[in-house]
C-alpha cells in the first residue's frame, strides 16, 4: 500500500506565531506612526500607505498560493476524468 502526500497542514503553534508577528508589526507601525513629529496628514498619508502594502500582501499571497495549488495535480482515485 502506497502513501499518498496529502497538503501540508500547519501546525497551531506556527498559526499562533504567524497572527501573533502579524499583531506585533501592525501595531508597532501604528505607534511609530502615531508618534511620528509630523503634520497629521502626514502621519494620514503613512496610515494609509501601510494599510495599502497589508492589503495587497495579503493578495499577493493568495494568488501566489492559487497559482501553487493549481500547478499541483490533486490525489483524486475515485473521481473520473
Amino acid at each position: 500500500m502506497s502513501e499518498t502526500p496529502g497538503k501540508q497542514q500547519n501546525t497551531a503553534a506556527f498559526y499562533g506565531q504567524a497572527v501573533a508577528s502579524f499583531a506585533v508589526a501592525m501595531a508597532a507601525t501604528a505607534v511609530g506612526i502615531y508618534q511620528l513629529s509630523a503634520d497629521a496628514w502626514v502621519r494620514g498619508f503613512l496610515a494609509i500607505a501601510v494599510l495599502y502594502l497589508v492589503t495587497s500582501s495579503f493578495t499577493l499571497a493568495k494568488v501566489i498560493r492559487d497559482r501553487q495549488e493549481g500547478a499541483t495535480p490533486s490525489y483524486a482515485p475515485f473521481e473520473k476524468h
